[in-house]
């Protein structure tokens, strides 16, 4: 979740800042005892916010306070929304999601145990396996190549989104991929009639991985 920090400040506020400080530096030149170096006086502002107001003549303090503003934002995919649809291709199944925040901690990189222990787990026995399991489909696979930051540093490779499967324009069924190449994201696609190895892992939800 990303946390955005907005700093707000009026002029008005900005110049009495610039105000004390110049107040400041000139106590020193004036050999000010009664107030103290430079050092104390500014941890003396830190500290007391009503004696900084004071310097300035202000009687509310939080008249020269900037105010910090932490904003969450959150990252919701609409995974009932169609998905995106490459011309020529078809849908042959979209498993829907509902709404999903988006949380990388919450999504599992699934491998089966035949593509641990073998070379490779033909795509069309691959998607029988996965049948009953929570796969992630191209709705996220799209919004997550809309917003890349999202898209966590250990992903880079292939990652497959099973929740989708198309039918390609020259008839054979795959499946979309996130996949890194030289400095980007992209989508890419694997045929089902192939071999799929543990470089090709399943996105999906990771309380069910």
């Amino acid at each position: 979740m990303r946390k955005d920090v907005v700093m707000v400040a009026t002029t008005d506020q900005k110049a009495r800042f610039l105000d004390l400080v110049t107040g400041t530096m000139e106590m020193v030149r004036d050999n000010r005892r009664d107030i103290g170096d430079v050092s104390s006086v500014l941890q003396r502002i830190k500290d007391d916010p009503q004696f900084a107001a004071s310097l300035i003549g202000v009687n509310q303090p939080a008249e020269i306070t900037n105010v910090t503003k932490i904003v969450s934002i959150k990252h919701i995919i609409d995974c009932d929304a169609n998905p995106f649809l490459p011309q020529g291709w078809r849908v042959k199944e979209h498993r829907k999601g509902g709404q999903l925040e988006w949380d990388p901690t919450k999504v599992a990189l699934y491998l089966s145990e035949i593509q641990k222990n073998e070379p490779f787990i033909v795509g069309n026995k691959l998607r029988k396996e996965l049948k009953g399991k929570p796969v992630l489909n191209a709705c996220v696979l799209d919004y997550l190549l809309a917003h890349p930051e999202l898209i966590p540093e250990e992903w880079r490779g292939n990652v497959y989104f099973w929740g989708t499967i198309y039918r390609h324009e020259n008839g054979v069924l795959c499946v979309r991929d996130l996949c890194w190449v030289g400095e980007r994201w992209c989508w890419h696609c694997g045929w089902l009639v192939d071999g799929w190895s543990v470089s090709r892992p399943a996105a999906l939800l990771a309380s069910s991985a």
